[in-house]
């Protein structure tokens, strides 16, 4: 390399500090050299090298000094003058970001955004999806590499393309859209440290270069799920909503390739969803904010389900049953650590099958969940409603929008959600914006755990409002600000179709909430056939599909909503057939190189030279299951990698790859340290025990206790600890719940729907409460009218509550007598 071709450029200092936001940039090579000039909205103009002449490294150096927009001119001419015995510098393209570097088994590829597009904006800063990107190697085209132009390489490279990143891929230059509203709010986060988070995507392949420059200035961070804002107008007041769904890169994957927990307690198919109202006001006024986050995943137990050909329904295996359930537990103490308490479940899976499936996860689910809260202190404990979606549907008298409705309003009654008014001033010192600065500032570049303690983000919020105050105009009346604690996760078997049924309904009753704490509506009701809720299913209709073509290769199974449009019967049964079929297809011949290409641009697999490839792993593993040849030793790997869906792949040693390190997962690994040893034998009804060696059965199974045995003698209120457990009746076993009345919820669900929420002081919550003050715990069972010989509350005993103060008196009466509310 000739020395004039690097004049002017100064050494990349660890402690250099850039707080400014790069948007374009401009890539130019030499024969030696790649250049990346980049430059932010003041003028200042940046250079970052990628070395060539070594391919199988990855060479980066950022200049130290920044430029104008002549003096950067200045240096490109001094270094294409250095160049032009070898062809000069030329220009490669125009690009918008950096999504990462990776390498197979030849040279390195830079991964670039060269075209996007904006879909949307929150809180003032823009939201972008990727509309072209493209792969360019680092490798000098006239030095020769063995391997780079190999079958091998080239079938890796395919594999990667297979990743459409032009699909349900967003990013932010200058809001953490990896987070939800309420953790930018409460726990500011900057730099490096937010690509450690679990829903961006690309960690792995800007790992390198961020360790290395220990800044983020030239990379994106690209979450994976659903964007999507609209417009709305209510009595002459114009808001926003925002409907955000981020997809978790761990455990990820295809509908039956990845299902259950692994052994890190991540499920498959998680997935945050959040809602986000705000009121559109001039700039000069102040900007409330309503945010609301749900959240859906993979049941939290060893299970799967072969992916087959011949069957459109594959039997499920409880491929390990864990006598204390400790990866089910971490799974839910994450859910504590990133939400705070309560954990609210919401089962939708059916009870009862002529041939059991669902039923087999339900009973074990239901084990687990009573297991866990049994060392749980009251406060603590998960609360749960198992809950028959399926069966309710089918019955012409149940109005399943509603009664879910109902459901997630009493969600929100013991989470709460979260409100916050950003004041003009505020605006102006920049609050809510992302810095891409280095980190090297704090001299700690190691991942850090968030908090998610509830008094800390009261105090972090308190402090924020206190000082928005000193600072606002005094025309603007800055409200106190709210928070959520805990979260509503709800799931289904493929977390699709009837989750998004679910999560609309709480969106739904979430709406009238926001908009009335926003001072838009008085009373925080919507009625289902309410524009607002209208448009609103709209939204989650359009993400389910979104999601669904994700994980389960088609658009997702609506017959909820359907009906709720008035659609006719055949064209909706004709609708989901053809889905039924798509996704068959799909998950059947399709699935298997989709999870690889997932798996190689997650960083799960890493090729090595001399090892076995990704697809003869997963050629091998399909060979053996089929041929019975499962044995402790050689194959116990691909029974580890299916069964128990820990998404690793190994070498033919049984040691992991390096690659496959979890160390970066930074969640314990309790009761892990000892391989597995052996799998219990299960039984089946449906098929013989599949046969395999050393006695390592891995069998279709049906329920290891007794309907009887596991809820007693079905009363229809079972008490655990200061718990009570609530039953759908003495024959009825399709809904079970600690924490709502299901006769209540059952009896009155035809009831108007303001039953749902009355006067919404219920989310009105006091920040320095303690956690159990904000749990309803119903008593006893809601008396009927025939049963009193009249409607009226008065001369009845109110059932065991304990509720707040400040809730309005009717709904008080709705609470302790268990009556619906009409207005």
């Amino acid at each position: 390399m000739s020395s004039t071709e690097d004049a002017g450029l100064g050494s990349s200092g660890p402690h250099s500090l850039y707080a400014s936001i790069q948007e374009e940039f401009k890539l130019f090579e030499t024969q030696s050299n790649f250049y990346m000039i980049g430059w932010d909205g003041n003028g200042v103009y940046r250079v970052l090298k990628i070395g060539r002449l070594d391919p199988s490294e990855l060479n980066i150096s950022q200049d130290s000094t920044p430029y104008t927009k002549k003096e950067c001119y200045e240096l490109l001419k001094r270094i294409h003058e250095g160049n032009k015995a070898t062809g000069g510098l030329k220009l490669v393209t125009l690009c918008y970001g950096i999504i990462g570097f990776i390498r197979f088994l030849g040279p390195y590829y830079m991964l670039l955004i060269t075209e996007r597009r904006k879909i949307g904006e929150i809180f003032g800063h823009s939201v972008y999806a990727v509309s072209k990107s493209e792969i360019v190697a680092l490798q000098n085209s006239t030095l020769q590499c063995n391997v780079s132009n190999s079958r091998d390489e080239n079938r890796y490279k395919r594999l990667l393309c297979m990743v459409d990143l032009t699909k349900d891929f967003f990013f932010s230059y200058s809001y953490n859209i990896m987070r939800s509203y309420q953790k930018n709010v409460c726990n500011y986060e900057t730099g490096h440290i937010l690509y450690e988070k679990m829903f961006v995507w690309n960690e792995f392949l800007t790992r390198r270069i961020r360790h290395h420059l220990q800044n983020t200035l030239w990379t994106v961070a690209l979450v994976y799920g659903f964007f999507k804002q609209a417009s709305l107008s209510e009595s002459g007041r114009d808001f926003k909503i925002t409907l955000i769904a981020r997809r978790s890169r761990h455990n990820a994957g295809t509908r039956y390739l990845k299902r259950g927990v692994n052994r890190n307690g991540n499920v498959a198919n998680d997935v945050e969803t959040e809602q986000i109202v705000s009121e559109d006001v001039p700039e000069d006024h102040p900007m409330q904010v309503s945010s609301v986050v749900q959240n859906r995943g993979s049941i939290p137990l060893f299970w799967s389900q072969e992916t087959s050909r011949l069957n459109l329904k594959p039997d499920i295996v409880l491929s390990k049953k864990e006598p204390n359930y400790e990866a089910t537990r971490l799974h839910f103490d994450n859910l504590v650590e990133r939400y705070g308490n309560p954990i609210i479940i919401l089962n939708l899976i059916k009870t009862k099958e002529k041939r059991p499936r669902e039923s087999i996860l339900r009973e074990e689910f239901v084990n687990a969940i009573d297991f866990i809260n049994k060392d749980l202190p009251e406060e603590s404990r998960l609360r749960f409603l198992h809950w028959d979606l399926h069966k309710h549907f089918r019955s012409k008298t149940t109005n399943v929008l509603a009664l879910l409705g109902k459901v997630a309003a009493c969600a929100l009654m013991l989470t709460g959600l979260f409100y916050y008014q950003v004041t003009p001033a505020m605006k102006i010192e920049g609050y809510m914006s992302l810095s891409s600065s280095s980190d090297a500032d704090t001299g700690d570049i190691s991942p850090h755990t968030s908090s998610d303690d509830d008094n800390e983000d009261h105090d972090s919020l308190e402090k924020k409002s206190s000082r928005s105050k000193n600072i606002a105009n005094e025309k603007c009346d800055v409200k106190p600000p709210r928070l959520q604690s805990g979260v509503l996760r709800t799931n289904c078997i493929d977390c699709l179709d009837r989750t998004n049924v679910a999560q609309y309904a709480y969106g739904w009753a979430a709406l009238g909430q926001q908009i009335h704490v926003l001072g838009i509506r008085d009373v925080p009701a919507i009625e289902l056939d309410d524009p607002l809720a209208i448009s609103l299913m709209g939204l989650y209709e359009r993400m389910g599909d979104t999601l669904a073509h994700q994980y389960g290769g088609s658009a997702a199974h609506n017959k909820v909503f359907s009906e709720r449009r008035g659609q006719w019967r055949a064209a909706t049964q004709s609708q989901e057939f053809l889905r039924t079929l798509q996704r068959y297809y799909n998950n059947a011949y399709m699935d298997a190189d989709k999870q690889d290409a997932i798996n190689i641009f997650l960083g799960t697999f890493q090729p090595e030279q001399g090892m076995p490839t990704i697809w003869e792993l997963r050629s091998n593993s399909l060979s053996n299951r089929r041929n019975g040849e499962m044995s402790i030793g050689e194959d116990e790997r691909f029974l580890v990698k299916r069964c128990l869906s820990d998404g690793n792949f190994l070498h033919e040693s049984c040691t992991p790859l390096s690659a496959m390190s979890i160390n970066h997962e930074r969640m314990p690994q309790k009761g892990f340290s000892a391989p597995l040893q052996h799998v219990s034998h299960i039984h089946s009804e449906s098929s013989s025990d599949i046969p395999v060696s050393n006695d390592v059965a891995l069998s279709r199974c049906t329920p290891s206790m007794p309907r009887k045995q596991l809820f007693g003698d079905a009363q229809k209120v079972h008490r655990f600890g200061s718990d009570q457990v609530y039953f759908g009746g003495e024959e009825d076993m399709s809904s079970v719940s600690n924490f709502v009345d299901i006769e209540w919820l059952s009896s009155s669900e035809n009831s108007c729907v303001n039953a749902l929420f009355d006067r919404s002081s219920a989310l009105t919550r006091n920040l320095t409460t303690s956690s159990t003050e904000n749990i309803i715990n119903v008593g006893q069972s809601a008396p009927t009218t025939s049963e009193s010989g009249s409607s009226s509350s008065k001369g009845k005993e109110p059932m065991g509550t304990k509720i707040r103060e400040d809730f309005a008196d009717s709904f008080k009466e709705w609470v302790a007598y268990g009556e619906a509310l009409c207005h």
